[in-house]
C-alpha cells in the first residue's frame, strides 16, 4: 500500500522477516493469539484448511487478493483446548474459523512460505487481562512441544492517536512502563501487566473496552514461565511509539 512517508512500514517488515532466523530452532507449529478475534471462551481454530478473513474495509483491491495458505492443525487445537481446561479456563474449538489478518499479515513476513502449521487463538471477551495471562501459563507446555506462541497486536493502539504529534509523548510515556513491566522479574511482571490499566498514559494508548491488541502480550507473558522478557523491537509509526517483545 501507498503511505505517507512511504518508508512508514519498512522497519517492522524487516524486523519481521528477520524473526525466524532468530530462533533456536524452527517451530513445528504456531499458535498465534489475535487481537481480531474476540470469543466468549478461549477458542482455538481447528481448520485443516483455514480461509482467509479480510476482515479490513476501504482497502485497496489488492489487499483481498493476498493468499496464505498455511495448514491448520486441528490436534494442537484440540491439545490448546485441553490445556485451558485442565486450568479451569473457558475453552472451545471452531473448525470453521479462517485466519483473519493480525495472523496471516506477520505470518507472510515472518513464514513466507506458509510451510509451519497455524493454530489461531481467540481472546476473551471480558478482556480480563488476569485471564490472558492464566491462559499464557496453561499453554506453557507446549513451547517444550515445538510450538511458537506468538501474540499479535499493538503495544499501541488509539485509533484517533495516529498520525497526531500531540500522542508522541502519550505513547512514549506508555511503552516505558510497557517495557520495564514486560523487562521486570517475572512475579513482578506478571503483577505490573494484570494492572495495565493503571499505568500512566493507559487508556489513551488503549482506550476503555477496546484494549484487545494488547492482551495478546499478556498471553505470551504468561507463557513465559519463569523467563526473562525484552523488547526486541521499536519504532516511531504515524507519530506514535509501537514496541515488541520477546520472551526466552
Amino acid at each position: 500500500m501507498d503511505w505517507n512517508p512511504p518508508d512508514t512500514w519498512d522497519r517492522m517488515a524487516a524486523f519481521l522477516r528477520g524473526l525466524a532466523a532468530t530462533l533456536p530452532e524452527r517451530p513445528r507449529a504456531v499458535l498465534l493469539i489475535s487481537g481480531h478475534w474476540l470469543a466468549p471462551a478461549f477458542t482455538a481454530g481447528s481448520h485443516p484448511r483455514p480461509p482467509l478473513i479480510y476482515d479490513y474495509y476501504g482497502f485497496p483491491e489488492h489487499t483481498y487478493q493476498l493468499q496464505y495458505p498455511a495448514a491448520g492443525d486441528p490436534a494442537l487445537a484440540q491439545r490448546v483446548q485441553a490445556l485451558l481446561a485442565a486450568a479451569s479456563l473457558p475453552a472451545a474449538e471452531d473448525a470453521q474459523r479462517g485466519y483473519d489478518h493480525g495472523v496471516f499479515i506477520p505470518l507472510k513476513l515472518v513464514f513466507p512460505d506458509a510451510d509451519v502449521p497455524v493454530v489461531p487463538l481467540s481472546l476473551l471477551d471480558s478482556l480480563d487481562p488476569a485471564a490472558h495471562l492464566a491462559a499464557g501459563r496453561a499453554l506453557a507446555p507446549l513451547r517444550d512441544e515445538g510450538v511458537l506462541i506468538v501474540g499479535s497486536g499493538m503495544s499501541f493502539h488509539n485509533m484517533r492517536a495516529y498520525g497526531d504529534p500531540r500522542f508522541g509523548p502519550v505513547s512514549d510515556t506508555f511503552d516505558l512502563w510497557l517495557t520495564a513491566a514486560v523487562e521486570a522479574p517475572p512475579a513482578e511482571r506478571e503483577l505490573r501487566l494484570t494492572h495495565w490499566a493503571e499505568a500512566p498514559a493507559a487508556r489513551l494508548s488503549h482506550p476503555l473496552h477496546a484494549e484487545e491488541h494488547l492482551l495478546p502480550l499478556m498471553v505470551a507473558a504468561g507463557a513465559a514461565g519463569d523467563g526473562t522478557g525484552r523488547r526486541v523491537f521499536s519504532d516511531r509509526v504515524l507519530q506514535t511509539t509501537i514496541s515488541g517483545y520477546r520472551f526466552d
